[in-house]
C-alpha cells in the first residue's frame, strides 16, 4: 500500500514540475511583459506568420508584443493589436510591417518611426501599413518571367507620332 502512495506522489510532483516549466516558458517566450504597457493597433491585409506573443520592434530592439488578431468580415482586413512598453512612445506618422528575420526566419512586426512630436495615444491606430509579402509567390512569378502587380504590362502602346515626321 505504502509503495503505491510513492509511485503516485512521484507522479503528481511531475505534474506540477512540468506545468511550472510551461508557465515559465511561457513568461520568458513573451518577454514576461504581462500587459506592462499601452496598447496600439493596425489594420493590415495581410497577417501571415503573425500570432499572439509575435514581437513588436523598433529600430531592431523589442518594444511590445501582438496580444489579438482579430479579422473584419466586412472588409477582409486584420486588426493587430499590440502592447508597446510604457516607456516607448510612438510618432503618430510612424509605418508599421511586417517583415522577416531572414529568409526563413519567423515573421515579426517592424516600426518605422516618424518624425512627428505628436504621439500615438493608448489604443490608437497606425495609419501606414504594410501586410506581409508572399515571399514564394514573388520568386515564382521571378522565376517564370511572369509581371508582378506593381510592374507595367510588357505591350506598350505606340508611342505618339512626332509632328513633321513620316508621311
Amino acid at each position: 500500500m505504502q509503495q503505491s502512495n510513492f509511485g503516485e506522489t512521484l507522479v503528481g510532483l511531475a505534474v506540477v514540475i512540468l506545468a511550472l516549466a510551461i508557465g515559465a516558458l511561457a513568461y520568458f517566450r513573451t518577454g514576461g511583459t504581462m500587459a506592462s504597457g499601452y496598447e496600439l493597433n493596425a489594420r493590415l491585409p495581410k497577417v501571415d506568420g503573425l500570432g499572439v506573443g509575435t514581437e513588436v520592434r523598433l529600430s531592431g530592439i523589442k518594444v511590445g508584443t501582438v496580444t489579438d488578431l482579430v479579422l473584419d468580415p466586412r472588409n477582409y482586413l486584420v486588426t493587430v493589436h499590440m502592447n508597446i512598453e510604457k516607456d516607448v512612445k510612438i510618432p503618430t506618422d510612424s509605418s508599421i510591417l511586417v517583415t522577416k528575420e531572414g529568409l526563413l526566419g519567423s515573421s515579426y512586426l517592424s516600426i518605422n518611426p516618424g518624425g512627428d512630436d505628436k504621439t500615438l495615444p493608448p489604443g490608437g491606430f497606425f495609419e501606414n501599413v504594410q501586410g506581409s509579402i508572399d515571399l514564394m509567390n514573388l520568386i515564382g512569378r521571378f522565376a517564370t518571367g511572369a509581371p508582378t502587380s506593381n510592374q507595367p504590362p510588357t505591350s506598350q502602346p505606340h508611342p505618339p507620332p512626332v509632328p513633321g515626321d513620316g508621311p
